[in-house]
């Protein structure tokens, strides 16, 4: 386990000095691998004070590591952020210093990793090839980028893709806002491999490029480094941090292994599958008769035994220990607190109409459990354009309609990413100005019919003014 992390930062080709700062170490009293990227932000004095001071907190509080991982990792950027505060308030030079940072960490031992972030530093995760965005762009340009607005190579020569909406130094008492820092963690397989970076690498490098470096046969010190040198070569124009973390341990089939046991009297040693031979030259004393039948009986009941806690034991670890068959990446988060804010809202209506503004819902309400509406009728209308996005790994509706609505519309709403974007139980919903991105399904219909009773008749359908919405009937 010698290649498990590595960091690497560089000035660029147009900036004169390097704003950005990162850990890349083991930690916590080893107990984990820290990894962190941290940018300074750019254009205003103290941008690199900003960055060090993050840095020498983030690591003053992961000395002696207490309480939930989570909790820890929270209170490292709190802690970061009073810091900056401190000083901006006593140096007017630094008055408007910033930075912007990913923190994760990586428990190998346990196959976990745990993340916290604020502002547009990146974290990915490869796995099999493949290459996950997990944190969320606080910003302008990777609002549009992830509702679908913006293309990949858009957001990257987007003239606005610099600003940023949240920041460590922007306001105090964070802990306070409990929806300003981005939290998560997700399994961490024998294969994977997470990168952090500065937008000073996303800016200049696509994802397929990034895919296409981090899936060489290579030590982490020279994917790094090839990572640094292609964004420079395609302009360079910032800072270029990058981070990595490979769990490096191979995944092995376990084979069934026993300790041989003999009874005095055996006639000779029951050979089980230890991977040791039985020696020849040791000598068994002779076995009366009537003992055999015993002994055998035994001897298989204990083979039965040890064959299904082994059978048991493989069933469980199969998903790390067989190649192909990693399990779909699932990063376990507290629920979005804007999806939290929003289902407050519909339960606590008085009246029919909710009118969503986009300067309450600033970014996309990230789903991971679906908007639940259970009244008779509701108008749901945005002020702008309101985005739904699933969250990582979320595989259910983002809104789902009870059997008790009968008329909900939908008025100026954006799905992205979900299998199904609406569940209803019969035709209760009209849609206005509403968008499905990368959608499986648009919509799900399900209906319910007597238990053990014919059913005749045409099936109920939807009919709804839209534009090539796939449209599903699920019995």
């Amino acid at each position: 386990m010698t290649d498990q992390y590595f960091g690497i930062t560089d000035t660029g080709k147009e900036r004169q000095n390097n704003e950005d700062a990162f850990i890349a170490r083991q930690g916590a009293e080893n107990r984990f691998i820290i990894a962190c990227v941290i940018d300074g932000v750019g254009g205003y004095a103290g941008g690199e004070v900003a960055a060090g001071l993050a840095r020498e907190a983030i690591l003053k509080r992961l000395e002696k590591p207490s309480g939930d991982v989570i909790s820890m990792i929270i209170d490292c950027f709190e802690l970061a952020n009073e810091r900056i505060i401190e000083q901006k308030q006593l140096n007017k030079e630094y008055a408007q210093m910033s930075c912007v940072s990913t923190l994760a960490l990586a428990d190998i031992a346990n196959n976990q990793f745990y993340y916290a972030h604020v502002g547009d530093t990146r974290l990915y995760l490869l796995r099999d090839n493949s290459l996950v965005k997990i944190s969320h762009d606080q910003s302008f340009v990777g609002f549009l980028e992830e509702s679908g607005r913006l293309s990949e190579e858009e957001a990257m020569n987007h003239p606005k893709r610099n600003e940023i909406n949240k920041a460590l130094g922007f306001e105090s008492h964070l802990g306070k806002n409990t929806d300003y820092i981005e939290t998560g963690q997700s399994p961490f397989l024998s294969g994977d491999m997470l990168l952090l970076c500065s937008d000073g690498l996303t800016d200049m490098l696509g994802s397929a490029e990034i895919t296409a470096i981090l899936t060489k046969e290579v030590p982490l010190k020279q994917k790094g480094k090839e990572l640094i040198d292609a964004a420079n070569r395609n302009g360079g124009k910032d800072n270029v941090t990058v981070v990595l973390v490979h769990n490096d341990k191979v995944p092995q089939q376990h084979a069934a292994t026993a300790i041989k046991q003999r009874e005095p009297a055996s006639p000779e040693p029951i050979g089980w599958a230890s991977g040791q031979p039985t020696r020849d030259d040791e000598a068994e004393p002779p076995v009366p008769k009537s003992n055999k039948g015993i002994i055998a009986v035994l001897s298989v009941l204990a083979l039965i035994f040890l064959a299904s806690t082994v059978y048991l034991y493989l069933q469980s670890k199969e998903q790390d220990i067989i190649p192909g068959k990693q399990p779909i990446v699932v990063v376990s988060k507290p629920a979005d607190p804007l999806q939290l804010k929003l289902q407050k809202a519909v339960d606590n209506l008085k009246g029919n109409v909710l009118i969503l503004s986009d300067t309450a819902y600033k970014t996309p309400i990230i789903i991971n459990d679906a908007i639940r509406i259970n009244r008779d009728s509701l108008l749901i209308k945005a002020k702008g354009h309101i985005v739904f996005q699933s969250d990582s790994g979320y595989t259910g509706a983002a809104i789902k309609l009870s059997a008790k609505c009968k008329s909900i519309v939908l008025d100026s709403l954006s799905f992205v990413n979900f299998n199904t974007g609406i569940s209803l139980a019969n035709n209760a919903v009209e849609l206005k100005n509403v968008r499905f991105v990368n959608c499986k399904q648009s919509l799900q219909n399900e209906l319910a019919f007597a238990d053990k009773k014919y059913i005749s008749g045409k099936l109920p359908y939807l009919v709804i003014k839209a534009d090539s919405l796939p449209v599903s009937n699920k019995k």
